[in-house]
């Protein structure tokens, strides 16, 4: 009977070696976990699906180099968090606008954010919504459509929480001025 490795040893076997065994083990034991979190992030399962390859493929071809700092989970994270944020802005702001409005369709509940939302004529909140700079877009997107908290959305987005906050500060005064 084998010894289950470490992710630390398995990274480090697929990095030095690129033993495939390693490779297949992390999977097994991270894409579960990745996939349903990318799902709650993004309601397109295709562009989950996606991601999700691209994220182990970036560590199978030695893209994304593991540091040994923090847990390799918090890593993975990192990794597709990144990809999925460049997948969702290939897709530009009314294609996000109209997943956002596919999610709110489904809900039971009606949370203060999609009674807003609801409430304003959807041409005006997209042209809104593009006027944003991507900056905006994305730190909008994540922290009030996503319902992340602000240290989700650093990860998310890859930049510290107070720039989040700044960035989320300024999205809502320029679309409340832009739909005033």
């Amino acid at each position: 009977m084998s010894e289950t490795r470490s992710d630390g040893e398995l990274l480090r076997a697929i990095a030095a070696d690129a033993d495939r065994h390693a490779f297949e083990e992390l999977y097994r034991r991270y894409a579960p976990w990745l996939t349903a979190r990318m799902r709650g992030r993004c309601a397109d399962a295709g562009i989950v699906d996606d991601v999700v390859q691209e994220t182990f493929l970036a560590v199978w071809r030695g893209s994304a180099r593991y540091r040994e700092e923090g847990d390799v989970a918090g890593w993975l994270w990192r990794i597709g968090a990144r990809r999925l944020v460049d997948a969702l802005r290939g897709d530009g702001a009314r294609g996000r606008l109209r997943q956002v409005l596919a999610r709110l369709r489904h809900r039971d509940e009606v949370s203060a954010e999609e009674r807003v939302l609801a409430g304003v004529e959807h041409g005006d909140l997209a042209g809104a919504l593009t006027r944003l700079s991507p900056e905006l877009r994305a730190v909008l997107q994540a922290t009030v459509l996503d319902g992340l908290s602000t240290r989700e959305a650093a990860v998310l987005l890859g930049i510290p929480p107070g720039t989040v906050k700044t960035r989320a500060l300024r999205a809502r005064k320029q679309l409340r001025e832009a739909l005033a």
